[in-house]
């Protein structure tokens, strides 16, 4: 990523040991909007705030905005692939689309600061939004999901891992940014327990235990490991899994949140269509005989350093008169405040 890439959100920090995810839809009125806005311009002091009580613990926030918000509150222009969520299959094994306005990706190695962020969070942002949807996820043994797989294995990481979710030349007005895609899964276990290890393992694509992917000979090609891995001319694409199990075993509620982070959403839809549709239609994803999708959404997740310009992005603002114009200037003339706009000053 080239060194005048604006900041990115905290979009490739490390797996967390806990995480709150929260999709909300954003009331109508122009008041509500304004709340809203104006509340970009505080996530990161919130973070802060709430981060330093326990500075180890890896606290923090990505937010993301879906296509109708983007257009409602900060008009034109849109990131160029920001678009509703785009819905693959049919019947009980389909991909579908749920309301979301905005999602927050809240992560740290304890429940306790996701818990209390999230808290402020949603008391700034007061009625002017409503939840949808909130999940609370845990890092399940090494990093296992629900139906007992090591989840995220192919991740890409380090410099990779920018590479592969953090947009540049291709739109520079939202360089820095990111989008993501988010689906909550939910799992019969039941069903999924009755099978045997090795049926397990030819559905996943993997050894259960040992995490080492099946030899090409004996991996089916509806295998979830074959249908979800993206091929561009003899090379991989890759996206950025942050998924979390969470579940209450009293009400039989066993899940795994999926969320995935890319330049473009193009290689994680490809990856629906494989597994909903089938590579060629009608192979399928069978782990979706034992799991099914209750939620989905596509958000835009800008730079910080847009998210600091958010809060001035009023697509409804009456225009400043000409008079005041000249007047902003002279005074930026004389007194050079200009040169200070977009300064980071030291509280």
């Amino acid at each position: 990523m080239p060194n005048n890439t604006p900041e990115p959100q905290a979009v490739c920090n490390p797996i967390s040991r806990s995480a709150i995810f929260i999709v909300a839809t954003v009331a109508h009125g122009e008041d509500k909007a304004d709340v809203v806005r104006s509340w970009c311009g505080d996530i990161a002091a919130l973070v802060r705030a709430v981060g330093t009580r326990a500075p180890t613990a890896n606290l923090s926030c990505v937010c993301g905005f879906g296509a109708d918000a983007w257009d409602r509150l900060f008009g034109a222009p849109r990131p160029a692939s920001l678009h509703p969520f785009r819905e693959f299959g049919q019947g009980d094994r389909r991909a579908i689309a749920t309301p979301g306005d905005m999602l927050l990706h809240i992560r740290a190695d304890h429940m306790d600061l996701c818990f209390e962020l999230a808290s402020q969070m949603l008391n700034k942002l007061g009625d002017a939004v409503t939840v949808v949807d909130e999940v609370h996820g845990f890092r399940y043994f090494d990093l296992r999901d629900m139906v007992g797989f090591v989840d995220g294995t192919e991740n890409p990481s380090g410099k990779s891992a920018a590479h592969y979710t953090i947009i540049d030349e291709e739109d520079p007005d939202f360089a820095g940014g990111s989008y993501v895609i988010v689906q909550k899964y939910l799992h019969n276990l039941d069903a999924w327990n009755g099978l045997t290890v090795e049926q397990q393992e030819k559905i996943i694509g993997r050894e259960k235990l040992s995490d080492v992917e099946l030899d090409e000979s004996i991996k089916p090609s509806c295998s979830h490991s074959s249908l979800t891995t993206i091929d561009d001319n003899g090379k991989e694409v890759k996206i950025l899994r942050h998924n979390m199990a969470f579940g209450r075993p009293g009400a039989k509620e066993f899940g795994t949140y999926f969320i995935g982070y890319a330049r473009t959403p193009a290689p994680i839809e490809q990856m629906m269509e494989n597994m909903f549709v089938g590579r060629p239609p009608g192979n399928y994803d069978r782990l979706l005989d034992y799991s099914r999708a209750v939620t989905g959404g596509l958000f835009f997740v800008p730079s910080n350093d847009l998210l600091d310009e958010l809060p001035d992005r009023n697509p409804n603002a009456a225009p400043a008169s000409i008079g005041d114009s000249q007047q902003e200037n002279e005074s930026e003339g004389t007194l050079n405040i200009g040169s200070l706009k977009g300064t980071s000053q030291d509280e």
